[in-house]
């Protein structure tokens, strides 16, 4: 495990370290000019590295020894624009360079960050974070459990001055590798019991709490059956928490915005079951619930703007004699009635009554949802960009801003019920759970099943799709929890 820490100046960012990274645009090691804050030693090393890279679209990073202190020096070198369409701090070039060059991965080590704007930080850093997971493999019984990795962050502005860190910012680093963390968990760990002990671990001793779950067939009491159709067989009940935080100190904002978050912590498909080799990665089906939770957390550490609720719903899409079956109509927290045609398509039954829940029980003004709801969303907005529909288009502006602010990169898509509540048409029900075309504008439809289950409130919505952009590589990015926190900030 590394852990993350800012620093504050050259001396202890180099203090005990074996490896170093230096990470700038091309044409600022083309200038040369910050490296003189560095022992000359290094600075030759860097310059000679420098020079035989080109960033590319994506950036490039290249390593040597230095025979002396730090052990190993290794330089990222960053394109010196990218589209409007990215992120202007180039996060995704910097997660990247770090993976690269492995620094991080053990001992002590140092990222010397150099930035064009000191409003890149937050972007940049949690890109860091992204390269460097937390869950590591089981240690083998006997084995000596390796040594914890520390990771020392320095950013330097246009003027060469050390940028100091936002209180928020260590809160969202670490959050979003937590996030990432339960993610990357397997299923067998992380049940919908023991996602909620992680919850409670994760918010323990935070100020201005207050908590609920509805358990098993609590939730037919609360009117919540989608998420207990979905999770009524498994082994551990289904269940939704509910957190909310009121700011004590005066001059906040009085908006209320709830994040919704779906968590099918394994999802086989229930029925409908997943096959040709569908089903191995669905333990990142709780990515959206992980995602809320990061981010709430964050949100109270670092000090929110107004108060802010977490509705997370969890269950395992498990198969046994009590699953929800095809030709079911399950009756929603909205008081909508719903045909089921698709057992896999659960993940928007748990988010309907999530957000339901939020707009008439909490009385949210906002509420934003976030999953990994459909395989569409890779086909529509790529492995990095988050899918992003709203009813709202101040909402949609700002989100799509606080994805470029945080890294956690988003894109919308169209938002149009007239087009689309005809697909889930239904003979027996107000609505089937899964569209008749799966042509149409898949993800904006899936999308458009969870908003119906708001008819009836003021409320205004987002949902994010993020099915793509939680992993990378076979592992959790921690998608999700920059771009939700990001969010709230920007919409007070």
């Amino acid at each position: 495990m590394t852990r993350i820490r800012m620093t504050k100046s050259v001396p202890s960012l180099l203090k005990g370290i074996d490896r170093l990274l230096i990470l700038a645009p091309k044409s600022r090691f083309d200038d040369g000019g910050f490296l003189d804050i560095l022992p000359e030693p290094l600075m030759r090393f860097a310059v000679d590295l420098a020079s035989d890279l080109e960033p590319g679209l994506t950036g490039s990073a290249a390593g040597t020894l230095t025979g002396s202190d730090p052990r190993k020096l290794a330089v990222g070198v960053l394109p010196n624009e990218v589209s409007r369409h990215n992120s202007p701090a180039r996060a995704e070039a910097i997660r990247r360079a770090v993976a690269q060059s492995s620094t991080g991965t053990s001992g002590n080590a140092a990222i010397l960050l150099v930035l064009d704007d000191p409003e890149h930080l937050p972007a940049a850093v949690c890109a860091i974070g992204k390269a460097l997971p937390l869950y590591k493999k089981p240690i083998r019984k006997g084995d000596e459990a390796p040594a914890e990795a520390k990771l020392g962050i320095l950013a330097i502005g246009p003027d060469e001055a050390p940028i100091a860190p936002p209180k928020m910012l260590q809160p969202l680093l670490d959050f979003q590798r937590e996030a990432g963390r339960l993610v990357d968990t397997p299923p067998t760990e992380l049940n919908p019991k023991a996602f909620q002990d992680e919850a409670a671990k994760l918010l323990r001793g935070m100020p201005g709490l207050t908590r609920k779950a509805f358990v098993g067939d609590a939730l037919l009491r609360a009117g919540l059956g989608g998420i207990h159709a979905v999770g009524r067989t498994a082994l551990q009940e289904p269940r939704m928490l509910v957190f909310t935080h009121t700011p004590t100190a005066k001059g906040k904002s009085k908006r209320h915005i709830a994040l919704v978050g779906k968590g099918v912590t394994y999802d086989t498909g229930g029925l409908s079951l997943k096959v040709g080799g569908s089903m191995v990665g669905m333990k990142a089906d709780m990515g959206g619930a992980a995602a809320v939770l990061g981010a709430f957390a964050a949100l109270v550490k670092g000090g929110a703007p107004c108060k802010v609720s977490a509705v997370i719903c969890l269950a395992e899409n498990a198969i046994g004699p009590a699953s929800f079956k095809n030709d079911d109509v399950i009756t929603m927290h909205s008081g909508f009635h719903v045909e089921i045609n698709n057992t896999d398509a659960e993940g928007r039954l748990l988010l309907g009554d999530g957000v339901s829940y939020a707009a008439r029980k909490l009385k949210a003004d906002t509420v934003i949802d976030i999953a990994t709801l459909t395989g569409a969303q890779g086909v529509a907005t790529g492995v990095l960009h988050g899918a992003l529909v709203s009813d709202d288009e101040e909402v949609e502006t700002k989100m799509l801003a606080a994805g470029r602010v945080s890294g956690d990169l988003v894109h919308a898509l169209p938002y149009a019920p007239e087009f689309y509540r005809s697909e889930f048409a239904s003979k027996v029900a107000h609505m089937r759970n899964s569209v008749t075309n799966r042509a149409n504008a898949q993800s904006s439809c899936a999308a458009e099943f969870v908003h119906w289950h708001m008819d009836g409130t003021d409320a205004k919505w987002a949902h994010v799709d993020m099915a793509y952009p939680a992993m990378r590589g076979g592992r959790a990015t921690g998608f999700g929890v920059a771009l939700l926190a990001t969010s709230v900030r920007h919409l007070v």
